[in-house]
């Protein structure tokens, strides 16, 4: 195993609209990892594998863990969630279920950010279902697609990831989430948001985050996929979970009302499309007239969508 070095290992804390403030834990060395995702933007996977295998000491992370988060409360700053977000999957830790274990005691939620890749193996489950938080990708459910997109190791089977995903749901108690990367020109169609939708709506996660690539993907050519298909996907994915969120690179600023009907209006069109009538609520709310909308739109600030014979705001990206 690897000594640990802090200012490798713990980051932040940092602002995330998944997690609020989250500590971020970086216990597998970079780039190990069982996908090679082509909008991958951490760059290209330096190592392939599926195997699991101890990479730091638990308690040297814990430890390491412990001291941060010490300093941080001494300066009564937040920590939401201690996040298990690597530079490569952290399922391939064999040391996981440990790790999540300890850090549990410093009365913090643990979250853990999967590619799902392992989860048709029960140990794999088991250590996840320790987590209070857990997301796990889910870009496609084509065969086809997720080889172009994930470019996975070439033992990995995707319906056996599809049904480990579906047998980890029955058992969590804890905050389950999925994530879907949008490329454009391939996961991006209709087809294929219906597609996900549907197996969405057999896993019914607490809730469906749709992202795009943000910064410079592995591949350079890549695109993230465009206004008109993030919100047709949104609508689509709506339809099947409850709750369902963009996450195109703005942060915002924490979604509440500001009283400022510009904020509020880019901060929730950066989350959820909104439909004319519910921007009509809330313009009447405010006692303003559609002035403001209209600006932002001759700015470019936020997009005007049709989608079923609805119009849609969205803020742009």
């Amino acid at each position: 195993m690897t000594k640990t070095n802090q200012s490798n290992i713990i980051y932040g804390p940092v602002p995330s609209r998944r997690l609020g403030r989250s500590l971020g834990i970086n216990h597998i060395p970079p780039k190990i990892c069982s996908y090679a995702c082509n909008y991958c933007q951490l760059g290209n996977t330096v190592k392939m594998q599926i195997t699991r295998e101890p990479f730091y000491p638990p308690e040297s992370i814990f430890h390491s863990v412990q001291d941060k988060v010490s300093r941080i409360r001494r300066r009564d700053e937040r920590i939401d969630y201690l996040a298990l977000v690597p530079d490569g999957e952290p399922t391939l830790d064999s040391n996981l279920g440990e790790i999540i274990s300890l850090l549990k005691t410093l009365d913090i939620p643990v979250a853990v950010i999967s590619n799902a890749t392992l989860i048709s193996n029960p140990e794999v489950r088991s250590e996840l279902s320790l987590a209070d938080w857990v997301s796990l990708k889910v870009d496609t459910v084509s065969e086809d697609l997720w080889r172009k997109i994930d470019r996975p190791y070439r033992k990995l089977n995707l319906p056996d990831i599809l049904d480990g995903i579906l047998t980890f749901r029955k058992d969590y108690k804890g905050f389950l989430a999925t994530e879907t990367m949008m490329v454009k020109g391939f996961n991006d169609t209709e087809s294929s948001a219906l597609e996900t939708g549907r197996f969405l709506d057999r896993l019914q996660p607490d809730a469906s985050f749709i992202s795009i690539p943000t910064r410079p993907p592995a591949d350079k050519n890549l695109r993230p996929a465009e206004a008109e298909n993030l919100n047709r996907a949104y609508q689509i994915f709506s339809e099947h979970v409850k709750h369902v969120e963009l996450l195109t690179g703005y942060e915002g600023n924490e979604f509440a009302s500001t009283g400022d009907i510009r904020n509020d209006i880019l901060s929730i069109t950066a989350v959820h499309p909104m439909r004319q009538d519910a921007v009509d609520d809330l313009l009447a709310k405010s006692g303003s007239d559609w002035g403001p909308v209209d600006t932002m739109v001759e700015k470019g600030e936020i997009l005007q969508l049709e989608f079923n014979g609805s119009r849609f705001y969205l803020r742009s990206f």
